[in-house]
């Protein structure tokens, strides 16, 4: 556009000297060479106006000219101070904030599988990351002493009774029984012979063998079918006995003072105890272990419960007005808040990027990116000087 505005201004200097050589001046040539000469005047003034935006005019030091070059950083403070004043005010960000739409749309895009796949890996990576750059040992400390801190804090005894009562009530408690029960009764399969041995040694010699086969084989007996029974007997009386007894500890655990200032001191003393303490102080490195392993396996248990938890929020934003609308005043209320304490230092982004441009490289990237435009001004000068030069003539040829 530049060329087409320098060909503007030759072409109409060429038709003046044409017309001022080679005619009269006269009649419709008159009219010519006048909207020539006034399309110079028009063209030059705005070469002029736009060259002096950004550069002295033939390299002229004439004042009130390279605008820019000179009044660059008090135009990046001035357009700081307007984008701050007029832009980031917590007005308009909130509503922008409104008309967004955020929740609605993020619920959206999070409810495409491939999405919330990216969005899992995403996090998990930030995950990852953040736990390997943590240095390990003022970690390991800080959480080894919020863990003791916590366990000294914990009310064990109401605990505990809460735990057994939720056993009882579901019947973990007779399952693990029965457990223990099979596994004594294969133990002692297993080891029948090593039990006949001790028998052997503990049996008075003038026993004879026999004797001891014959008492071994029926206590053995009646002690496996005893564990049979109970296995097999899920209403037993010793069963009922160990419920009522599992109960009872429970009921003290709640409302016995003194069964609770006893398990509260063996709690004391176990977080005392040298290897509890070793423990919680490999708390970190075993979580940082299975942190970082499974934010860089894709088929980690991490990864699962991400790209879970992510849908799970895609679901809640699509169909729960309700948390819609807390989640878009929640991110209202925080924009707002950034804006409302920050603004002045965001615009400062403006003023401070302006400053450190080079003065030259300022010129050169504003005109660039205006100079398209400005060098439409230069050819509406011509063409419009052109015009108002015929009308100035024509109106002086009336009088």
């Amino acid at each position: 556009m530049k060329a087409t505005a320098a060909g503007l201004l030759v072409l109409a200097a060429g038709v003046f000297v044409l017309c001022r050589v080679f005619t009269d001046g006269k009649g419709g040539w008159g009219y010519l060479q006048t909207a020539a000469e006034a399309s110079m005047v028009g063209g030059l003034a705005d070469w002029f106006a736009v060259t002096a935006l950004f550069r002295h005019p033939l390299g002229l030091p004439i004042p009130h000219t390279a605008i820019i070059a000179r009044k660059k950083d008090q135009i990046g403070s001035a357009l700081a101070g307007f984008v701050s004043e007029h832009f980031l005010t917590e007005a308009i960000v909130s509503e922008r904030v409104r008309l967004a739409r955020v929740p609605q749309r993020m619920g959206e895009w999070l409810a495409d599988p491939d999405h919330a796949r990216r969005v899992a890996s995403e996090l998990a990576g930030a995950v990852g990351g953040m736990a390997s750059v943590l240095r390990d040992d003022e970690l390991r400390t800080a959480v080894a002493a919020f863990a003791d801190k916590r366990l000294r804090d914990l009310d064990a005894a109401p605990l505990l009774a809460r735990l057994i009562d939720a056993v009882c009530d579901t019947g973990q408690h007779q399952a693990l029984l029965t457990t223990l029960l099979r596994g004594t009764m294969h133990f002692l399969d297993d080891n029948r012979a090593v039990f006949r041995e001790r028998l052997a040694q503990e049996s008075p010699e003038w026993v004879p063998e026999w004797v001891d086969d014959r008492v071994f084989a029926r206590g053995f007996t009646a002690v496996q079918s005893f564990l049979a029974d109970l296995v097999l007997q899920p209403e037993h009386e010793l069963r009922r006995t160990y419920d009522a007894k599992l109960r009872d500890l429970a009921a003290r655990l709640r409302d016995d003072s003194e069964q609770q200032a006893r398990l509260d001191q063996a709690k004391l003393q176990m977080l005392d105890n040298p290897r509890v303490r070793e423990w919680l102080s490999s708390l970190w490195i075993g979580a940082k272990s299975l942190i970082v392993n499974g934010a860089a396996d894709p088929d980690s248990d991490l990864r699962r419960w991400l790209q879970a938890l992510t849908v799970r929020a895609s679901e809640v934003l699509c169909d729960d007005a309700g948390v819609r609308a807390k989640v878009d005043e929640a991110l209202q209320r925080m924009t707002g808040h950034v804006v409302t304490h920050y603004a002045d230092d965001m615009a400062a982004v403006i003023s401070t990027t302006v400053e450190r441009w080079d003065t030259a490289e300022t010129s050169r990237r504003l005109e660039l990116q205006v100079g398209r435009d400005l060098q439409f001004i230069r050819i509406n000068g011509t063409v419009v000087g052109a015009l108002a030069g015929v009308i100035i003539y024509a109106i002086s040829q009336l009088f």
